[in-house]
């Protein structure tokens, strides 16, 4: 049993992206499949959505989709999975998209992406998870997310801790790999619990 069994990737939907999206999006899902894990996603079959998805099952991995009856069309749910999920509302889909992974990666995206980014970062803030986050930062796309954290840091909205829990590289297969060693290590839930510590702003 591999330290991480399944990984939910937030991405962007749209089909009007450079191709080196694209790419990226393949090595991360052949990455995921070639380690036996299972692919959770939001179950599209557009944009890097439908990219990584096919990818994955193409290279014989588990792919399993959650969508909500309002997306199922807009976003034309991928037949392909393995398992598809259809409910009603984003927050359960969301909710399912946190409970079934043991780690998060984070491709390009647009409003959708972010607000799961941090959504689930806010999760791991508070406590109500210890799970891996990772960010594919293909040729610098999330450098201005980064920055606002960063600013954020220095101006004391953010503990300095938060960053640090962050996987960021341009490699898909280098933040799977710091995922890896994260779940491996237990660093997350034994070392860092934001809410243990000092007050806001203390490094």
């Amino acid at each position: 049993m591999p330290p991480i069994s399944s990984i939910t990737v937030y991405c962007s939907s749209s089909p009007h992206l450079e191709s080196h999206f694209t790419e990226t999006a393949e090595r991360l899902a052949r990455a995921i499949a070639a380690r036996g894990a299972t692919l959770v996603y939001g179950g599209g079959g557009i944009g890097l959505m439908g990219v990584i998805a096919r990818a994955a099952k193409a290279a014989g991995g588990r792919v399993e989709g959650i969508i909500t009856t309002k997306f199922l069309a807009l976003e034309q749910g991928w037949d392909g999975c393995d398992e598809m999920v259809v409910v009603d509302t984003m927050r359960e889909r969301k909710r399912q998209l946190a409970e079934r992974a043991d780690a998060f990666i984070i491709l390009p995206g647009g409003l959708g992406t972010f607000e799961e980014f941090f959504e689930i970062l806010v999760a791991r803030q508070i406590g109500d998870h210890h799970k891996p986050i990772g960010i594919v930062n293909d040729r610098g796309y999330y450098d201005p997310m980064l920055a606002l954290i960063d600013h954020s840091i220095e101006h004391r909205f953010v503990k300095a801790r938060m960053r640090a829990l962050l996987h960021v590289h341009p490699e898909p297969e280098a933040v799977l790999q710091a995922c890896e060693r994260e779940a491996r290590d237990g660093r997350a839930a034994a070392d860092y619990d934001p809410m243990r510590f000092l007050p806001m702003g203390d490094a």
